[in-house]
């Protein structure tokens, strides 16, 4: 199964980012190390968001990465939510599905 870990940031991120960013780095390669994620990154030009993309068994590593990122426990994050993702398409989706199995 998948997952999308959602970021909403605050406004002054980009300018705060720098005192945690080795911090949260190291936090983000540990999870993709363990296999837990596979993508992440900021969202927006302005930057307002970003998405850290999971694979696992239950929400939980997403969930936790968040409650540990010293990005959410510092307020560089406003909000955060962790939701399914129900990938179809593609190499790695979770439940391939070809137009001749839609039904």
């Amino acid at each position: 199964m998948h997952y999308l870990l959602c970021y909403e940031l605050a406004e002054e991120y980009l300018e705060r980012r720098s005192r945690f960013r080795a911090e949260h780095l190291a936090l983000a390669w540990a999870a993709y190390e363990r296999g837990e994620l596979l993508q992440a990154g900021a969202v927006g030009d302005p930057v307002d968001s970003a998405v850290l993309f999971f694979q696992g068994e239950s929400p939980e590593p997403a969930e936790r990465f968040a409650r540990k990122d010293p990005y959410v426990r510092h307020g560089l994050v406003r909000r955060w939510c962790v939701r399914p993702w129900h990938t179809v398409v593609g190499a790695d989706a979770a439940s391939p599905t070809r137009p001749e199995e839609a039904g």
